[in-house]
């Protein structure tokens, strides 16, 4: 899906991964004056309902966001699952990252919780994190921990969406004219050099940018692939 207004140009791209349905979505959202949130999320775990109630936080994060800003566009997504439920299975979880750019603002202003991440290209053309993972392995090592961190310490996320507040929820800015939002599938399963050449080679054309990037994803050394999801503003 490709939207273009005359001064910002999106992609998003998503590939389900080995378990099925994709817990993965994304969402863009434009409002009348042009300011443009885009969002992807994660949904923990496997299921149809994970599925959508994922989407539904993307289409509500994104719809706040170019209202209100990131941290009251992840502020309402967290309304709609910070109830654990009445049922048997608890209220779906996830986790998320928001971007949201203006008309007349260079900047790109992003919010996350968990490990979905945010890149911008630099002048000196590397792709570089805007965020920074809120995972057991990242409290660790801020922690000045030097020791071993194992692959589950990576994968045990802090904050997710259902659990976020105004104090949790992290925020960051770039005046970079392209920004990329991935999901785990697509960071956690491609090599940052190789996300990088495919950042450099198809930087003006978002579309195209997000698709290579949730294909460049493999398989773990089990064999197993995850949801892919990527999305790209660009300011034209």
């Amino acid at each position: 899906m490709t939207t273009e207004r005359t001064y910002v140009m999106t992609g998003v791209a998503t590939r389900e991964g080995s378990a099925e349905p994709s817990a993965d979505a994304a969402a863009v959202h434009i409002l009348a004056d042009g300011t443009t949130a885009a969002a992807v999320v994660d949904g923990i775990g496997h299921s149809t309902r994970i599925a959508a109630v994922a989407q539904l936080v993307a289409d509500v994060a994104v719809r706040m966001s170019a209202r209100r800003g990131g941290l009251a566009g992840m502020l309402t997504a967290t309304e709609l699952v910070a109830d654990p439920g009445a049922g048997e299975e608890p209220e779906p979880d996830a986790v998320a990252v928001v971007a949201v750019t203006e008309p007349g603002d260079d900047r790109i202003r992003i919010a996350w919780v968990g490990d979905c991440r945010a890149y911008s290209l630099t002048p000196d053309k590397r792709l570089q994190p805007c965020t920074v993972d809120h995972n057991l392995a990242e409290q660790l090592e801020m922690c000045g921990y030097a020791g071993e961190v194992t692959s589950r310490a990576s994968q045990w996320v802090r904050t997710t969406v259902a659990t976020a507040a105004v104090a949790t929820v992290a925020e960051a800015w770039t005046d970079a004219p392209l920004v990329v939002l991935t999901s785990d599938g697509v960071h956690d399963q491609a090599p940052h050099d190789v996300l990088e050449a495919l950042v450099l080679q198809h930087q003006h054309d978002p579309q195209a940018l997000a698709e290579a990037l949730v294909a460049a994803s493999e398989a773990n050394p089990e064999g197993v692939r995850d949801d892919a999801t990527a999305v790209v503003i660009r300011h034209a």
